[in-house]
């Protein structure tokens, strides 16, 4: 796809901004906010932005800056556990596949076919609907259907990697397998997942939302920006704020990490 040359470089700025302003209003945020993301004013509900309450009021009376500053805590939290598992899960097994070949590559494809067979957000409810309603259960959902996109990445990467002359001269000096996929394979695709892993963020984030917003995610009283537009939707007309906060700060902070993503790629990529 064809860029713009002046473009690129506000996307590139603008990705990483994004995700600092995110990690340093969820890190600090809530100790600089004076409301409890749970105390409730119910004589207040559904009130707009004011001056003490900058983006206004939920349905239960509560601050809904201190809630979106919660919230961001449980994104942020989701996506960094399910990238960091899917990724060391999916690198080790994809290496391991494109390394070894034969019917190792081909048991571990099976398996890859058959969870790729089912829409993954699909295949998430289900596990989450099983398990029970939580954020442990939807990180561990997450990481069931995405550690196979890494897999199929480094499997990829290592057919070609093993086939260069100094992993062929490694092998031949009897080196384990363990050192060389350790030593020389797994840190030549570190470009590749690393930008897998920025793109992987956004995806991540999305599910979390989209189980929460279901009521299969995090559970109340606890603030996640899925419930946040869960229930604000009943108060679409009445008090728009209830959506609208949470739904740009989602928007946003995906956009943060495609645009992060895109960078990265276009950065590693020799042929860019």
């Amino acid at each position: 796809m064809d860029r713009s040359e002046d473009s690129l470089p506000v996307t590139r700025r603008a990705g990483p901004i994004i995700i600092l302003l995110t990690i340093a209003a969820a890190v600090i945020g809530p100790a600089l906010v004076p409301h409890d993301a749970i105390a409730q004013d119910l004589p207040l509900r559904l009130n707009g932005p004011s001056w003490s309450h900058p983006l206004g009021m939920d349905e239960l009376g509560r601050d809904l800056l201190a809630r979106l500053l919660m919230g961001a805590r449980i994104s942020l939290f989701v996506g960094v556990s399910v990238v960091g598992v899917s990724a060391l899960v999916g690198t080790i097994i994809g290496a391991l596949a494109g390394y070894r070949g034969g019917l190792t590559d081909a048991i571990i494809g099976r398996v890859m076919d058959v969870l790729l067979a089912f829409p993954g957000i699909l295949l998430a409810i289900a596990l989450v609907a099983v398990l029970g309603p939580s954020l442990r259960n939807v990180v561990l959902a997450l990481v069931t259907i995405g550690w196979v996109g890494y897999a199929r990445l480094v499997r990829g990467q290592v057919l070609k990697i093993r086939e260069l002359d100094y992993v062929q001269a490694i092998r031949a000096q009897g080196a384990s397998l363990a050192r060389v996929l350790r030593a020389h394979v797994i840190p030549a695709t570190f470009s590749a997942v690393s930008v897998q892993a920025t793109l992987g963020m956004a995806g991540a984030i999305i599910g979390e939302a989209s189980l929460s917003f279901l009521g299969l995610g995090v559970q109340p009283p606890t603030a996640s920006w899925g419930t946040m537009l869960d229930a604000g939707r009943s108060h679409l007309f009445d008090a728009p704020h209830l959506t609208i906060v949470p739904g740009l700060a989602i928007a946003l902070l995906v956009l943060g990490f495609n645009f992060t993503g895109d960078a990265l790629r276009d950065r590693l990529d020799p042929r860019l």
